[in-house]
């Protein structure tokens, strides 16, 4: 899991079929939603440990403890950005705040208009996984995902999704939007997982 480390002087290594991208492409599917604050909360349900919900305003969402994580972006449309610093509130955090149930072994992550991406619970319980709120020490604008977005740096792109706006936690895995539509349910980029015609037995539901 994670980048291999390349030695002094080299070119870092990137994940097969990457090119390496030195801006930073607005890349979505759908219209960037309108932010509004008082309206616009964060939540957490599903097999919860409690069996209670649990949900922050934008205003208590963003009081969390801020922390950085240095991590690449890697997208399926084969261009990978390395060394961004995003900033935000790590995914841990928020298991330690609203504990999934014993059993949970995969998230739902929720996002505007419906978008849904789904990961293992290891994945989204990685260090360097973070709901980044900042890029390089500014806010994120909203085409890159403002409020919040969701980085899984070991991941495709496409795991994290913009706009979030809870995590579902679940006994079972279920597909997410891009999962349903033939994208691969793991989505490795080192070992190239892009659609689901490579997946193999195991890998996630039947289509």
């Amino acid at each position: 899991m994670g980048q291999p480390q390349s030695r002094e002087g080299e070119q870092p290594e990137l994940p097969p079929g990457q090119r390496l991208q030195r801006g930073w492409p607005v890349t979505h599917y759908g219209p960037v939603p309108k932010f509004k604050p008082d309206r616009w909360d964060f939540r957490v349900f599903g097999a919860t440990a409690d069996g209670d919900k649990r949900s922050w305003t934008h205003e208590e969402f963003t009081a969390l403890p801020y922390e950085t994580v240095v991590a690449d972006l890697h997208c399926v449309a084969k261009f990978s950005m390395l060394g961004a610093e995003w900033g935000g509130i790590r995914a841990r955090t928020v298991l330690e705040l609203a504990p999934p149930a014993p059993d949970v072994t995969h998230v739902m992550v929720w996002a505007e208009y419906g978008f849904s991406s789904n990961l293992r619970l290891a994945d989204f319980a990685a260090d360097n996984v973070v709901f980044a709120t900042h890029r390089a020490g500014e806010l994120l604008t909203a085409e890159h995902g403002f409020p919040v977005r969701l980085v899984v740096p070991h991941l495709y792109a496409w795991k994290g999704p913009k706009w979030v706006r809870g995590i579902e936690y679940m006994t079972a895995d279920r597909r997410g939007f891009w999962e349903e539509r033939g994208y691969h349910n793991i989505g490795d980029p080192w070992e190239e997982q892009r659609y689901s015609y490579q997946e193999e037995p195991g890998d996630g539901p039947e289509l």
